[in-house]
């Protein structure tokens, strides 16, 4: 394989599997955002009860208006839910809530990625400050600095993605479960929040296979240029 062929290789892995996991994710919120759940509870409710249930009572639920910015912000120790969740019951609504309060009882448990991830997001948002001048005298310009501070930079990216992939998809696991065993969702509405969550799931595989192939484009490029 000739270093074109690998190069066009590379860009297809960094752009094609984010590009799927996006059309993923949203059709499956959309399809399950319009079912209404029978427990009648909104995300925010869901989220609550599961949080009282696991002993967490020091865990801040709030609304946001951006649209999939659900997300558990340890440091804060608040749930942030967007506002189609936030106000929702519907299977999807109830599934991304639960799958967010995963994340509170990962941390009340000190689950070990989650703290590994924790530990890494410093330095993981430094590099993505300097990523758009890396981009530019790596990617383009093959600038040789630059090309060493990109490999660096998505060295740091793909680990962080690493530790992310099991933190995310323990809370998957988690949300799913406790839907279940709690009666929140019954049997059949399962079958709308494994779509949602194993969906939402594959954007952060998409992510790590972006960045390794990030990664490797930058190596690739400093071989070349030697």
């Amino acid at each position: 394989m000739t270093y074109s062929q690998i190069y066009i290789l590379l860009l297809v892995l960094i752009l094609v599997p984010g590009i799927v996991a996006q059309i993923r994710v949203s059709s499956a919120i959309r399809k399950y955002s319009r079912i209404p759940s029978r427990s009648g509870k909104t995300g925010a409710e869901v989220a609550a009860e599961i949080m009282q249930d696991a002993g967490i009572y020091d865990v801040t639920i709030q609304q946001a208006n951006s649209f999939l910015g659900d997300h558990y912000d340890p440091t804060k120790k608040t749930l942030v839910l967007s506002h189609d969740v936030y106000n929702s019951d519907s299977v999807a609504a109830i599934g991304i809530a639960a799958h967010e309060a995963g994340h509170a009882i990962q941390h009340k448990n000190a689950y070990a990625p989650l703290q590994a991830r924790m530990a890494v997001v410093p330095a993981t948002m430094f590099v993505s400050q300097a990523l758009p001048l890396i981009v530019i005298g790596g990617f383009f310009f093959r600038i040789p600095m630059f090309i060493n501070l990109g490999i660096i930079a998505y060295t740091v990216i793909v680990l962080f993605q690493l530790i992310t992939l099991p933190v995310e998809f323990n809370a998957s696991a988690r949300a799913k479960r406790i839907l279940q065993q709690s009666g929140i969702a019954r049997t059949d509405e399962m079958v709308g929040v494994n779509h949602v969550l194993n969906a939402a799931a594959m954007t952060y595989l998409a992510a790590l296979i972006a960045a390794a192939a990030h990664l490797a484009w930058l190596i690739l490029a400093s071989r070349d240029r030697r």
